[in-house]
């Protein structure tokens, strides 16, 4: 069992958390981005959080789905954790789709792991892959919850809650600053 002050421990030892100007994967813009793919290069590191996160849920589940990029190796490490069978959704001319050869069974448990949750807009847009395919949606787990708006309803199993600031672009103090934006997101990719 880790407490949040353990994961918040290990989040810090990775450097995940820089300070600076971003543009986030939301499009809104924050003096703070989490890089959890800093906390996820270590597997050992990732596997203890995603048995962690397997603890702390209470639904039953029978497929895991990320969103490409940013939750793809915790929804893989959180599928491992429950030996369940793991698919992850692109984005393809800018919307998000189940790719290679990927399906969702009509009236499958299905949860949705994201390793950064700001908006939810990218949880939301797999949400309504698994809905169309006729399965349901029974959690959302991420690794850090920015305690933002959410675009999402399903139940939601943060492992850790980070609240952090982020503003619309037109409404940046760093933007009207001057300061240089950083894009460290996966969106474009």
């Amino acid at each position: 069992m880790l407490t949040n002050d353990e994961i918040l421990a290990r989040v810090r030892e990775t450097e995940a958390i820089r300070h600076g100007h971003f543009a986030l994967t939301s499009g809104r813009h924050s003096d703070t981005y989490i890089q959890c793919a800093r906390v996820l290069e270590s597997p050992d590191v990732t596997a203890a959080l995603a048995q962690e996160a397997v603890r702390r849920l209470d639904v039953e589940v029978d497929i895991v789905a990320s969103p490409a990029v940013g939750g793809m190796l915790f929804g893989f490490a959180v599928a491992l954790a429950l030996h369940k069978r793991f698919v992850f959704t692109e984005r393809v001319d800018g919307a998000m789709q189940l790719r290679r050869s990927f399906e969702i069974p009509r009236g499958a448990r299905v949860l949705v792991v994201e390793d950064v949750v700001t908006t939810g807009g990218s949880v939301a847009e797999v949400v309504a892959l698994v809905e169309a395919a006729g399965a349901e949606v029974v959690g959302v787990v991420a690794l850090i919850d920015r305690k933002t708006e959410r675009k999402f309803t399903a139940p939601f199993y943060p492992l850790l809650s980070l609240p952090t600031e982020s503003w619309a672009p037109e409404e940046c103090g760093l933007c009207a600053a001057g300061e240089e934006l950083d894009s460290p997101g996966s969106r474009r990719l």
